[in-house]
């Protein structure tokens, strides 16, 4: 059967920047085996697969796969799809639910024209801290780092989950971060306790004016050597700022930037709503470009 499928770069508004992300389309009918062997043939960092939505208010029903497995939920993805749906129905602005495997997913769509648009979405469940990560030293060996590279001091290193569950670990500065790589067997011992290895580092050194923190993704664990832009990460991140920075109530707006040691940038938009001192709700955002479509016999 031919189905349809688009590719689009994601959180940029540059085509081949950002993190490419495949869409199938007309995807009932496929079962998962099929699903993981196209999303091994794309072979990006993920690719959606698209049907219709089993609550007939909602815009779609999606499934997420890595090349080596499937994802309850994932960022970029959602942002992806969300232009991509919106691009199929017309353009304009437009707001509507994604089915996922998290559950449902609010998304609010504003077209820049025909091939691009910024999309976002309330993140369906609130991250929480899921465990405790190793000493300084043993970190810093998994990423071919210095202990004292470690900045434990911005946010203490932590696993955090908004649905995924992430590694996050603090880097003093962005020559560290730009020197940072998994180590083998010693990243496996430092961030794969309990699941897959995975490392989300994060820097208060930005390379560009106006963002807030420059980060990498590792997740070798998962068949992504390194993720030019992670939705999924950032949400469990959005938990672990609240609890360590402590924001005064209010609406907190971050941009952060991912994938420069890739040649592939990409700014990545945050908000949180803080009251009473805790995280009530949040947000990723993001803007996308379609940069193929054809058809795929699967």
């Amino acid at each position: 059967m031919r189905r349809r499928f688009i590719t689009l770069d994601v959180f940029t508004r540059r085509r081949f920047a950002g993190n490419p992300l495949g869409m199938v389309f007309d995807a009932d009918g496929l079962d998962t085996q099929a699903m993981q062997t196209i999303a091994r043939e794309f072979n990006y960092s993920e690719t959606v697969f698209v049907a219709p939505p089993q609550d007939a208010a909602h815009k779609a029903s999606m499934r997420i796969f890595t090349p080596g497995s499937e994802l309850p939920f994932a960022g970029h993805p959602t942002v992806g799809a969300a232009v991509g749906l919106a691009r199929a129905a017309g353009g304009g602005a437009q707001s509507f639910v994604i089915e996922e495997k998290i559950g449902a997913v609010a998304c609010d769509v504003r077209m820049h024209d025909a091939e691009s648009g910024f999309a976002e979405f309330k993140l369906p469940q609130l991250p929480e801290r899921v465990g405790e990560l190793p000493d300084a030293a043993l970190l810093a060996d998994g990423l071919g780092l210095d202990a004292a590279d470690i900045d434990v001091r911005a946010f203490p290193p932590s696993r955090w989950s908004a649905g995924v569950p992430f590694a996050i670990v603090a880097i003093r500065s962005l020559a560290a971060v730009g020197r940072a790589k998994p180590n083998g067997e010693a990243f496996t011992k430092a961030f794969g306790q309990g699941g897959p290895a995975k490392a989300y580092i994060v820097c208060e050194e930005a390379a560009e004016a106006g963002h807030h923190l420059h980060v990498r993704m590792f997740a070798p664990g998962i068949g992504v050597a390194e993720d030019p832009a992670t939705g999924s990460a950032l949400a469990s991140f959005a938990g672990l700022y609240v609890a360590h920075k402590r924001p005064a109530d209010g609406v907190i707006r971050l941009a952060i930037e991912q994938g420069y040691e890739m040649g592939r940038p990409s700014v990545l938009h945050l908000t949180l709503g803080v009251a009473s001192g805790a995280l009530r709700e949040a947000s990723i955002g993001g803007d996308a470009v379609v940069i193929t479509e054809g058809v795929i016999e699967a």
